[in-house]
């Protein structure tokens, strides 16, 4: 068993290979949907069954895809190295599908829905239809678990405070232009080793450590995975 500790941090384009859209890409949701009308909280005011309807199809797809080569080779990873934590940008469950553990997941969860009156008070959704109307037991209506635009990241805090420990940091599928997100490699430690997969151009100039694998995510997750598991 690995006993440095594995910080792994994971964006949209890991998800995107198990076919989730994403928002960013160019022919992503972005393309279909504009971020007002689904994605803020005055959307939720203003046409809440529109932003049901949204997140109810994101739900289906979620539920209809499987967790990829990535996905299955970070669970092979903590299995090696039984500290490992992940932190994740996507609203997916494709990491705990894979059986990963130790998941903190900064913008929410897809598969649950939240009080309208505390953030985190999160109930489980049974399938993928939410009706508009239904309540949690505080009260007040359900929403989906989602961190819209201009919301708080309530586990923000506890992100950093995880990537403060890493002796290794992975940031896969991510082009780091998300914010606050995007500033936990300024958490980490200069002594840690960090490795970036993902295809795109990323600037990684005030992260001399950083070793940028261009590669997608069911390439390059795989063979770190198995340099890391050979070094013990």
């Amino acid at each position: 068993m690995g006993t440095k500790k594995i910080v792994v941090f994971t964006g949209a384009g890991i998800s995107a290979e198990s076919g989730l859209g994403t928002f960013r890409d160019s022919d992503g949701l972005w393309e279909k949907y504009s971020i007002e009308e689904v994605c803020t909280h005055q959307a939720w005011l203003r046409n809440p069954q529109l932003c049901v309807d949204f997140y109810n199809a994101r739900r289906r797809d979620t539920l209809a895809a499987e967790p990829n080569a990535a996905h299955r080779a970070i669970t092979r990873l903590q299995q090696a190295y039984p500290s490992l934590e992940i932190v994740t940008q996507n609203i997916d469950n494709l990491h705990e599908r894979a059986g990963s553990r130790n998941i903190t997941h900064l913008h929410g969860e897809i598969t649950k829905l939240r009080s309208e009156r505390d953030e985190l008070a999160t109930v489980d959704l049974d399938g993928w239809e939410q009706h508009y109307g239904d309540r949690h037991p505080d009260g007040s209506l359900l929403r989906p678990y989602i961190v819209f635009f201009g919301e708080g990241v309530p586990y923000f805090s506890k992100a950093c405070e995880i990537a403060s420990t890493a002796d290794i940091f992975i940031v896969i599928g991510t082009s780091l232009a998300v914010y606050p997100a995007a500033s936990l490699l300024q958490y980490v430690p200069e002594s840690a080793r960090v490795y970036v997969i993902d295809p795109g151009n990323i600037d990684l100039s005030g992260y001399p450590q950083a070793v940028h694998i261009r590669k997608k995510a069911s390439e390059g997750v795989p063979e770190l995975v198995d340099k890391l598991i050979a070094e013990g």
